[in-house]
């Protein structure tokens, strides 16, 4: 295929954090191009935004359903070939479901959908269209972070026994902490969680990337610790997994001068790793009869998976950005090989099943917090 994929996005306006993380990951790799849009509810300030970001007026649509629908009325050469939806938790799910219905593929947003029953119609969707579909975890997207995964799979840690996460941030520990961060404690925009469905499910995510391990069951405790908010601006997770491991999820948004303290560690009979995503170069390896040793990303002895997911040579620092890149890589190559005829192609990016599992995740967790009680997945 001699041409960019055509991308479109929803959300993603002015102000907006995320949308503008998407849009400068997606042109890294110069395989794909914005060519139309909704970027927000206020049909002025989207229009705006369409024109800074010199797209034509005609696909800078009022909302997502004229989207797909003046998208599917285009000829086939000039349409887009998917769409990225960035948009609060709510919206997920419709937008999502319309654009598969009309044809397009989608790469959405964590998390997939406000319940586990959307998020199941939402496979029976894709299925019945036949498109592609990716979950935006942007963290599985980081090369050492593949290189762990290589590690755990290659049986370097032995058998997995104890798995630690640790994700804490500090911008909402103020009552008013901006728009951004409102409406992730707002039932109505969020649905069941706050702070768990916006950083607890990256952690969950992680914890079945690399080590392939599924939570069975799960005992939480969340809590909300500013006055006024109606969903969880902390929590910690007792896990236990299908092999016999067991694991803690400690995830907060209020502790106060956090910035991105997301820190992955996983224990087996053998050795064990450690991975800081603020400082992402470095994978830590020890045992009891070594010093520790620290894998550093594009140097001898990383793997296969982390040197493709490495954009720079050793020294120049990657991170937040590229990792997201990487998944648009990634979903890039399917949605190419789709295009050459290939059936039911798949690559190294998160998709439908992750979807599904991180909302009866928080239902788990939101039902065991409750309770006091076990949940079982």
């Amino acid at each position: 295929m001699k041409r960019k994929l055509r991308m479109g996005m929803v959300g993603g306006g002015p102000g907006a954090f995320i949308g503008d993380v998407h849009r400068r990951a997606a042109r890294l790799n110069g395989d794909i191009e914005l060519v139309a849009g909704v970027f927000g509810t206020d049909v002025a300030k989207s229009r705006e935004c369409g024109k800074e970001l010199f797209l034509d007026p005609a696909r800078v649509y009022p909302d997502y359903k004229d989207m797909v629908a003046g998208e599917m009325k285009l000829p086939a050469d000039e349409r887009i070939d998917f769409v990225a939806v960035v948009t609060p938790n709510r919206m997920h799910y419709p937008i999502s479901k319309a654009f598969l219905e009309g044809g397009f593929h989608v790469l959405c947003e964590k998390p997939i959908s406000m319940s586990s029953k959307e998020a199941i119609d939402l496979k029976a969707t894709l299925v019945k269209t036949g498109k592609l579909f990716a979950l935006m975890h942007n963290y599985t997207g980081y090369p050492m972070v593949k290189q762990a995964r290589q590690m755990v799979a290659d049986g370097a840690l032995g058998t997995v026994r104890k798995i630690n996460v640790e994700y804490s941030l500090g911008w909402l520990a103020a009552p008013n902490a901006g728009k951004q961060a409102s409406w992730r404690v707002t039932p109505s925009e969020a649905g069941i969680s706050g702070c768990m469905a916006d950083i607890g499910t990256h952690a969950q995510n992680l914890i079945h990337y690399v080590t392939g391990l599924d939570i069975v069951s799960l005992n939480a405790d969340l809590a909300t610790f500013v006055p006024g908010r109606a969903l969880d601006d902390d929590g910690s997770v007792m896990l236990r997994f299908n092999n016999g491991a067991r694991g803690v999820i400690f995830a907060s948004e209020v502790a106060t001068g956090e910035e991105n303290n997301f820190v992955l560690k996983i224990y087996g009979d053998k050795a064990g790793l450690e991975w800081r995503q603020e400082s992402p170069e470095n994978l830590i390896f020890r045992t009891n009869d070594a010093p520790m040793q620290v894998y550093r990303r594009n140097w001898a002895g990383v793997g296969e998976a982390a040197k493709k997911a490495s954009h720079l040579p050793a020294g120049h620092p990657e991170g937040f950005l590229e990792a997201f890149a990487n998944i648009y890589r990634a979903f890039a190559d399917a949605i190419i090989a789709n295009l050459n005829g290939e059936k039911n192609p798949t690559g190294d990016f998160p998709g439908i099943e992750d979807g599904i599992s991180e909302m009866r995740f928080l239902e788990a967790l939101v039902k065991s917090s409750n309770t006091g009680q076990w949940v079982t997945m």
